[in-house]
């Protein structure tokens, strides 16, 4: 068998890229036995019997791996098993789940999908969700290396098809040296592989609601593409990689209390320290809590008339804001705020949607409620901002005319 030391000498993607199908059985024989999964598995699974009994404990839990994997020998066949889970979850954390735009975009075609970002694990997993009901092929995805604390989420998810955003490198020569080689590899999975990616618009989740497109992250795609042809435009470069702008919103965020307490350290103490493995209860919490309606859009892909990396930055925006759904959540956040009234829109806001909406808002302590009411106010008001900006524009062009 072909081990997943023997790519490295001919794969220069090896140390970033997702596992591929020959190195899937000897990961999974991997995790069967790491003691670190077995205890996390354990510790939620059976927390009285290991305390009690540790190693029969770790025993149990390597069997079940065992058993849950049997027959897995793909990639695809170990998503088809996560599938499974991820209709549970759907069905148990969501009371609706909707995609659309997705009609538009030519099946046997890969994109690089770029979304707004509001949890970690699960903006990329509802856009793989959606492409597999629609029967075409999973994304693969962009997580960044402070995610991966333990060698078995590393295993975990390389198997689901994550590529490794390198965020940790020490000097501004090996930070530049990890980001060319992250683009090349970006570009060859759309533009060889016929492979599609989906990242995020920003490092980060954005925790006050706000979402923004970062313009290093399209310096970092056009990066491989410009050092090979000089003179090649931004726009240019980006259209050779269809880059299609991702809206993902939820009417409730399960992570929004712990958001909140993040926003408003930041606020009083210039700063907010993670507790260790912080990230992994952020997972865990966005895959069990409850979302409410979910709805996710897909854009049209960019062209190539853009001159710089904000120029891109702000279509990536005007199409992710143009594609957000705003829930009866987002108007009651700003109608509790009362400091715009004329942009709340109360017409089909139920009693139903006002009772789950305080049922929510009291479980949120005081000193942070306006912390957590900001995080679905937010939206509505850049929403609103950037379309008067528009419509101002067009009239001052139409004065100029």
């Amino acid at each position: 068998m072909t081990t997943i030391q023997d790519h490295t000498t001919a794969d220069p993607w090896a140390e970033i890229r997702p596992y591929q199908d020959d190195e899937v059985a000897e990961v999974l024989e991997r995790l069967a036995k790491d003691p670190e999964l077995l205890d996390a598995l354990t510790r939620f699974r059976l927390p009285r019997l290991a305390r009690v009994m540790p190693r029969l404990s770790r025993a149990i839990a390597g069997f079940a791996v065992r058993r849950e994997t049997r027959g897995v020998t793909s990639v695809r066949a170990f998503q088809d098993r996560i599938a499974a889970y991820m209709q549970r979850m759907i069905r148990n954390s969501t009371s609706d789940f909707r995609a659309d735009g997705l009609e538009r975009l030519a099946p046997d075609t890969a994109y690089l999908f770029i979304g707004n970002h509001r949890d970690i694990s699960l903006d990329p997993a509802f856009v793989n969700y959606a492409l597999y009901l629609a029967g075409r092929d999973t994304v693969r995805i962009a997580i960044g290396d402070n995610l991966l604390k333990k060698p078995y989420v590393t295993d975990l998810m390389r198997l689901n098809k994550s590529f490794i955003v390198p965020r940790s490198a020490r000097g501004k020569r090996a930070m530049l040296a990890a980001y060319q080689k992250l683009s090349a590899y970006i570009r060859h999975s759309i533009t060889v592989d016929n492979h599609s990616i989906w990242m995020a618009q920003r490092e980060g989740r954005a925790k006050d609601g706000i979402d923004r497109t970062d313009p290093a992250i399209v310096k970092m795609l056009t990066m491989a593409r410009r050092a090979e042809a000089k003179g090649i435009g931004t726009g240019e470069a980006i259209a050779e990689l269809r880059l299609v702008p991702v809206s993902i919103s939820y009417e409730y965020d399960p992570c929004d209390i712990q958001k909140a307490r993040e926003l408003q350290a930041i606020h009083d103490e210039g700063q907010y320290r993670k507790s260790e493995f912080e990230d992994i209860r952020s997972i865990v919490a966005g895959i069990t809590g409850q979302k409410g309606r979910v709805h996710l859009r897909f854009g049209t892909p960019l062209g190539a008339d853009f001159d710089t990396p904000e120029a891109v930055a702000a279509e990536i925006d005007r199409q992710v804001l143009e594609g957000y759904h705003l829930f009866p959540s987002h108007y009651l956040a700003l109608e509790a705020l009362g400091d715009a009234p004329e942009l709340v829109d109360l017409s089909e806001v139920t009693d139903a949607d006002r009772a789950r909406f305080q049922t929510r808002l009291a479980e949120v302590p005081e000193d942070l409620r306006d912390w957590w009411l900001a995080q679905y106010a937010n939206p509505v008001r850049n929403i609103r901002g950037k379309r008067e900006e528009r419509r101002e524009k067009k009239e001052e062009g139409r004065g100029k005319a």
